[in-house]
């Protein structure tokens, strides 16, 4: 199914309309591979016809935003390039866990969460190498993302043996999953503590609390330089003193806020408050 220059356009605007996304001249082979399955499961008989009807609705629905969804990678794994993981654990949460003593309570945002994966493998990791965190501390792991199908899938916690294969130990599967005929599924107790709720990082937020660990790791690619500066700000106004922000090996906060300082653990670079002069 290929993609005549005006439906390109369109579909670029209504990705960069509904979430930001950049679509430039040169991925018209993308759309049509997302979305050219997508138009025949809706029984249209081409991808011009499907987006046709897309130009017809008065309104943006979920029409729309379920075609979004389809241009979006939702590409992950369990403890995903392991070194920021490794310094988490290492160097990050005593440090962390030492702040919030007195309050005892951490609070994690994984702010693109697609299938779950990340928020999962935090918990596990808390689980493992801090289960002093079980007695008295408040422990909260908040996991949003803006398409709503795999955010359903984070919410059941169901994945298949090539999900679990892919950087989860066998020792953890065994502990935390249970397999049953569709797949292995998260345990109930790993999933409590673990709220999961759609969010569109392009538009306005709600109310979120303190955080002292973000994740928007592999995400920030995807936009413009000016959304990327947006949402840096509104990530350093809920990111706690001490906080620490995780963003993917080929995103930086560098040129965009200066109000980030890179800081190494290891082979992971993280960002925190730059200090005040």
């Amino acid at each position: 199914m290929s993609i005549s220059k005006l439906d390109f356009e369109y579909i670029s605007w209504l990705a960069f309309h509904l979430a930001a996304l950049v679509i430039e001249p040169g991925k018209e082979y993308l759309v049509e591979t997302r979305l050219g399955p997508l138009a025949e499961r809706a029984g249209f008989a081409s991808l011009t016809d499907y987006i046709a009807r897309l130009r017809t609705e008065t309104k943006i629905n979920g029409v729309h935003h379920r075609t979004i969804e389809a241009l979006t990678t939702n590409e992950t794994f369990f403890f995903r390039d392991f070194h920021p993981f490794e310094a988490l654990r290492r160097s990050i949460l005593p440090a962390v866990i030492a702040q919030r003593c007195a309050a005892r309570r951490l609070t994690i945002w994984s702010a693109a969460c697609s299938s779950g994966q990340e928020p999962y493998s935090l918990a596990m990791l808390l689980r493992e190498h801090y289960p002093e965190l079980a007695n008295g501390w408040e422990v909260s792991i908040l996991a949003t993302d803006f398409a709503q199908t795999v955010l359903e899938q984070a919410r059941r916690g169901c994945y298949s043996q090539f999900e679990v294969n892919r950087g989860l130990p066998a020792t953890y599967l065994v502990k935390y999953f249970t397999q049953r005929a569709d797949g292995w599924h998260v345990n109930d107790d790993l999933k409590r503590g673990i709220e999961f709720r759609p969010m569109n990082l392009a538009e306005p937020w709600p109310m979120l609390p303190p955080f002292d660990l973000v994740f928007l790791r592999n995400v920030m690619i995807y936009f413009n330089v000016e959304t990327k500066k947006n949402i840096l700000k509104k990530i350093k106004g809920c990111l706690l003193p001490h906080g620490y922000l995780f963003l993917g090996t080929a995103e930086t906060t560098t040129n965009l806020d200066p109000g980030y300082q890179p800081l190494t653990f290891g082979k992971a670079v993280v960002y925190g408050h730059t200090p005040a002069v």
